[in-house]
């Protein structure tokens, strides 16, 4: 299961397309028929959780020549099966900062807002079933 955080312009689309996109714990990963949460990015004008999806396509990024560290991106399509019904987004997650304390409002804090950069990550199941209670 994963996240992306991403600029949307059009939250009400059926298919989403992310292109070259930044991924971090374990996000490279992403497969075809995986499940996948979408949030809007605040910084770019979103409102946080929007979707959940299931992921049609999956490229991998070729690294670039003569770079040493490069983070790996992907682009992928998806197909949006819900939209979501609350508001989650970096206003409610973010008094969710001990890192240690193992909840799915810590995790996704963590994942999708430490860095402000947009991405695709991994995510627990017990985010996942957390998440799914937005639908």
């Amino acid at each position: 299961m994963y996240a992306i955080k991403a600029h949307i312009t059009d939250s009400d689309a059926e298919t989403f397309r992310f292109r070259e996109q930044k991924t971090m714990y374990a996000g490279k990963r992403i497969a075809e028929n995986d499940e996948i949460f979408l949030f809007a990015s605040e910084t770019q004008g979103g409102s946080g959780l929007i979707a959940r999806g299931i992921v049609t396509a999956v490229e991998a990024t070729p690294k670039q020549p003569g770079l040493a560290r490069q983070t790996p991106r992907v682009s992928i399509r998806v197909k949006r099966t819900a939209l979501a019904l609350r508001r989650l987004g970096r206003d409610e997650l973010k008094r969710f900062s001990n890192w240690n304390d193992e909840r799915p409002e810590t995790e996704l804090n963590f994942k999708l807002y430490r860095q402000s950069t947009n991405k695709i990550v991994g995510i627990s199941a017990a985010t996942a079933a957390f998440l799914r209670g937005f639908f």
